[in-house]
């Protein structure tokens, strides 16, 4: 294959960290979590990443310091697997991956496989809540800071809902995606 950028933005609970790996791992490429990488900032300070983005509608830091980080990789490195709302952004010249769900479906993921930087919720009402909260200030920091609605999916080269479907079965789909995609490039 040759030289491979994928970026993987979606929507909360719509599988973007596992499918990410696991294409990395099959296509033998770096794998990149902006994710976590924002989780561990919140886990430095002390706040949950919920916090962390609160501050971040007020505070540009909390966006810009990954933000830095991923348009330098996207410089300097190629074959690799970015998975973060933004990295299709910051890396232009990747195969555009956005992973849809329906809310409820992504709350019922993460209420079973929470991460350690999310606070914990007693039920999916909950995390659904959360999300939408979530996705609300993101949308106002994307804005805010790059004018930019990450959820317009004309920006994207591959588009998938993954409410049905198995992390497998995703996988498959954006590999096929991909080579479609480089065969007519």
């Amino acid at each position: 294959m040759n030289m491979v950028r994928i970026t993987i933005s979606g929507r909360p609970g719509a599988g973007k960290t596992s499918v990410g790996k696991l294409i990395a791992k099959r296509l033998g490429l770096r794998f990149y979590s902006m994710g976590d990488m924002r989780g561990q900032m919140a886990k430095e300070r002390g706040i949950t990443i919920e916090e962390l983005n609160k501050l971040g509608e007020k505070e540009g830091w909390t966006d810009t310091k990954v933000d830095d980080y991923q348009k330098e990789l996207g410089k300097k490195e190629d074959n690799f697997v970015f998975e973060g709302r933004l990295s299709f952004h910051f890396i232009p010249d990747s195969f555009k991956v956005f992973l849809d769900v329906e809310t409820f479906e992504g709350a019922k993921r993460i209420f079973n496989d929470p991460r350690e930087d999310e606070s914990k919720k007693k039920f999916v009402e909950e995390v659904a809540e959360a999300i939408k909260e979530r996705v609300k200030s993101d949308s106002l920091r994307y804005k805010k800071y790059y004018n930019l609605d990450i959820f317009d999916k004309s920006q994207y080269d591959f588009v998938l809902d993954t409410t049905h479907l198995s992390i497998e079965q995703v996988v498959e789909r954006v590999i096929e995606g991909l080579k479609k995609s480089l065969k007519r490039n």
